[in-house]
């Protein structure tokens, strides 16, 4: 092969050992499970928040924000469950560009996956033990989902994997919720059909084994916008586009009908500004249409400690190195509007 082979990675058996989970922390995670599952098969009217920034990559900045949401949390656990982003890879479309902590530990520095590894972890063991909150990441390698499978309560497969045979029969064996978008191309019948092979048992080569998975009931659609061949972006979380999604998503005889928006990347054209307005947009939709009601179990968004975004070298504490984010000032104000009228 065309490579060059850096160093062989431990197994996830080996990470996990060496950064092991207590007897609470899996409590805490059993006990968040279940309450996100119970919104997405609509046992719990409580409406899913999965926020935070657009990547992980300061660990004292995550620390921070996911601080910021826990207390949060507690004004708003009534009307909200709120899931905090903690990305820890980031898709490129053009492969360039920074890649995560996963692949840059520190984005100023060179990729050293080996140290990612240990420090993805570490940061999801600190989130869990230090606020009480278990996180979300995506899944865009899936053979990495098994270091931080204890960890996670919240899955999320990007535009451009939701086609991938190995996501989605990945998805199939996970047991948490897994979010499929809708691909780049706004092509909703792939995201069904990619919710469809993640509901289904499955054989296949995961970690070097033949496994078969169950089926995960809990495989569930995001909406995020698409773009044109001209490369223009267009927005799909309007009523029309919601009824629609109910219609097709129907006749599908799917467990668990459930929708996730997400406000921002090709729904605001990236104006993370947009995601307020949107994010209210969905809500109205939601409050006159029982049937959307019934399948929009929560929003996406884009947040962090300050507004805006930065290149990977810049030096502003808690400022996106990726997409554009929301701020806390207005990260607050909009989730408190956000439970006072769901």
């Amino acid at each position: 092969m065309n490579c060059t082979y850096k160093r062989k990675l431990p197994e996830p058996a080996e990470i996990i050992e060496q950064f092991p989970i207590t007897k609470e922390i899996a409590q805490i995670k059993a006990d968040r499970d279940k309450q996100i599952a119970d919104i997405i098969t609509g046992k719990d009217d409580r409406f899913l928040l999965v926020i935070g920034p657009c990547s992980a990559d300061q660990e004292a900045s995550v620390l921070d924000y996911v601080t910021r949401l826990a207390e949060l949390q507690e004004e708003v656990k009534d009307r909200l469950l709120l899931v905090p982003r903690v990305y820890t890879n980031k898709p490129r479309t053009t492969g360039d560009g920074y890649k995560g902590m996963l692949h840059n530990p520190d984005p100023t520095h060179e990729s050293n996956m080996l140290q990612g590894i240990m420090q993805i972890r570490d940061l999801h063991i600190r989130v869990v033990k230090e606020t009480g909150l278990t996180s979300a990441d995506e899944m865009l390698y899936p053979d990495n989902h098994r270091y931080l499978s204890d960890l996670l309560s919240y899955v999320a497969v990007g535009a451009r994997s939701v086609e991938n045979q190995q996501h989605r029969l990945t998805a199939s064996a996970v047991s948490i919720p897994v979010g499929m978008k809708n691909p780049t191309s706004g092509d909703l019948s792939v995201m069904l059909n990619a919710i469809t092979a993640a509901q289904h048992s499955h054989t296949f080569i995961y970690g070097g084994w033949e496994i078969e998975s169950t089926g995960n009931p809990l495989a569930h659609a995001i909406l995020r916008g698409s773009v044109t061949p001209q490369g223009k972006n267009v927005s799909n979380y309007h009523y029309e586009n919601l009824v629609s999604l109910y219609e097709d998503y129907s006749k599908k005889n799917l467990q668990n009908l459930a929708l996730i928006v997400d406000t921002n990347h090709s729904n605001s054209g990236k104006n993370y500004l947009e995601q307020i307005r949107i994010a209210k947009d969905v809500i109205h939709s939601r409050n006159q249409n029982s049937d959307i009601k019934k399948m929009t179990k929560g929003l996406m968004i884009e947040s962090y400690i300050e507004d805006g975004n930065q290149d990977p070298s810049g030096t502003v504490y808690g400022k996106s190195v990726t997409d554009p984010c929301l701020g806390w000032e207005k990260t607050y104000k909009l989730v408190c509007e956000i439970a006072e009228s769901v």
